[in-house]
């Protein structure tokens, strides 16, 4: 599905009185649009019952005075209006496989984790199962509470959503309120050892916003903001999903059947979907034929600092700050201003304090944001997924989210979605077999796994670049020349991509194959070579 305009009036309508089974086909189910609608970081749940409209609220992001009369709120963005859901349309009128692991009336289905992948899973499980009139349980498996500040509602990320998600996000019928968005973030600003250079978002569908996935740093006392996951989770239950905050210990099997485990006892459910993340020790007390294979992972680092807002403003304004230094091991580092607070996220080849020191005690980082005097008030070193399992599925169980297959480094909360609406369609239109996930989910896991690939080029490129001071001078020259001219934005489009997460690794690597991306570098290279040559 493209993405669609928050701006854009009404919803989606089911008549559930339609729909009928027809041996393992549903036919008849009447989708219309209605011109307006009714509201209805490991589990999380949906937004809005089958038979209701789907409001499409605006959403309103903070800008400052300097961007007001340039760039236009995001609830403002030119595109068409939200569309009716034509994937549930195509869905439901295609026949279930012929497998006896198929979900029915009074089926029972768990979710382990909280987080956007557990949670949407349980709303587009739910949102299905409405449309055609089948009667099934979802529990939601979450010990932590993202209303609580600090650690015990710390979902271990750095907080970052594209406009494309949330526009994708309304058109399911989610619309993020204002206290969710805490900044919206418009520009980023490169540092190198050879320079700064400030780059806008080449197209207004590729803005980011800064979210926080919990209730913030521990400091974060009566802040007047909601946490993503819990807001996600809020949603689900209104769907009927059944929130349960509890931790899961083990998982057995009753005949074909997942048993859960937690400390009040073992439950048997008809399917379980792990969205419990890689920071978890579940996935260590899954049988081996719960997926083949475990994610490998990366340690990274994310540490708040507490500035207060005017302060932030002075500093580092409303642009997310983005250093590429030739420190071995750092992938990347970025600084993402969030109301009072400025988290610090550093990614790499196992981030350790070493790592940490030199990054910080760098000059580039110095005179961006000097942290001596900026003491941090919350820090946490979670390993993030950097290449899923092989199969992440088994029978009656499929890993979601960073627990199965997401993209490197970047955008996890779209990967949540992506393999959470593929595994809940595979679950309710064709069954919950191996076969069933291997057929109808998976395709979509090795599509991401694909297009990490492409990542992996890219961010060798970056290498390449860290390592040639010549290199890094020639890419702020051809970014800087973009950014005065505001025309054949090359680098500009494969940097703010590239860093942001704001489109595929893959269409990022063939724009670095453009005639003109080419041809920019060149000369801007040539022009290293001859200082005296003028730029024009």
């Amino acid at each position: 599905m493209q993405p669609s305009s928050v701006k854009g009036p009404g919803g989606i309508t089911t008549s559930p009185s339609r729909a009928r089974s027809d041996g393992n086909s549903v036919v008849g189910v009447h989708i219309t649009r209605t011109a307006a609608g009714t509201p209805h970081g490991q589990p999380g749940l949906p937004d809005h019952a089958a038979g209701t409209a789907v409001p499409t609220e605006p959403l309103h992001v903070p800008e400052t005075d300097r961007h007001r009369h340039r760039r236009r709120p995001w609830h403002q963005s030119k595109r068409p209006s939200l569309r009716t859901n034509r994937s549930i349309q195509r869905l439901v009128s295609r026949p279930a496989d012929d497998s006896d692991a198929v979900l029915e009336d009074g089926s029972r289905i768990a979710v382990v984790g909280g987080g956007p992948a557990g949670s949407l899973f349980a709303y587009f499980l739910l949102r299905l199962a409405h449309t055609i009139d089948l009667d099934i349980s979802v529990d939601v498996f979450e010990p932590r509470r993202f209303s609580h500040c600090g650690p015990a509602g710390c979902n271990h990320c750095g907080g970052i959503v594209s406009e494309s998600l949330v526009q994708m996000l309304a058109a399911e019928g989610i619309n993020l309120p204002p206290t969710v968005v805490q900044r919206g973030i418009y520009s980023y600003v490169l540092h190198m050892d050879a320079g700064v250079v400030e780059i806008e978002s080449p197209v207004e569908e590729q803005r980011i916003a800064a979210i926080y996935r919990g209730n913030g740093p521990r400091t974060a006392v009566d802040m007047p903001w909601d946490s993503f996951d819990g807001y996600l989770q809020q949603v689900c239950e209104k769907e009927g999903a059944r929130l349960v905050h509890q931790l899961v210990i083990g998982m057995e099997r009753d005949g074909d059947r997942p048993v859960v485990i937690t400390n009040d006892g073992a439950t048997t459910y008809d399917l379980v979907a792990v969205a419990s993340g890689v920071n978890s020790n579940f996935l260590s007390l899954l049988e081996p034929d719960a997926a083949q294979g475990r994610a490998e992972v990366s340690r990274t680092f994310i540490t708040e600092f507490e500035l207060g807002a005017d302060r932030i403003l002075e500093t580092l304004g409303d642009s997310m700050h983005v250093f590429l230094l030739d420190i071995p091991r750092l992938e990347f580092a970025a600084l993402i201003p969030k109301g009072d607070y400025v988290t610090m996220a550093m990614l790499g080849d196992e981030i350790d304090t070493d790592l940490i020191k030199q990054f910080l005690d760098s000059p580039e980082v110095q005179a961006a944001f000097p942290t001596d005097s900026m003491p941090a008030v919350c820090s946490c070193a979670p390993v993030i997924n950097v290449k899923g399992p092989e199969r992440p599925f088994g029978e009656r169980v499929v890993l979601i989210g960073d627990a199965g297959t997401t993209r490197l480094y970047k955008d996890g909360i779209g990967a949540a979605y992506r393999t959470a609406k593929a595994a809940a369609e595979t679950a309710i239109v064709h069954g919950v077999s191996a076969h069933d996930f291997d057929q109808h989910y998976f395709p979509t896991c090795r599509a991401i796994a694909t297009d990490n690939m492409f990542g992996r080029l890219i961010f060798f490129f970056t290498i390449a670049v860290r390592k040639s001071r010549y290199a890094r001078k020639a890419v702020l020259r051809m970014t800087a020349r973009e950014q005065r001219r505001r025309t054949g934005l090359h680098m500009s489009g494969v940097l703010w991509n590239m860093f942001t997460g704001s489109a595929p690794y893959r269409d990022v690597f063939v724009n670095s194959l453009h005639p003109g991306f080419l041809y920019g570098l060149a000369r801007s290279l040539v022009v290293g070579v001859r200082p005296s040559h003028p730029e024009g």
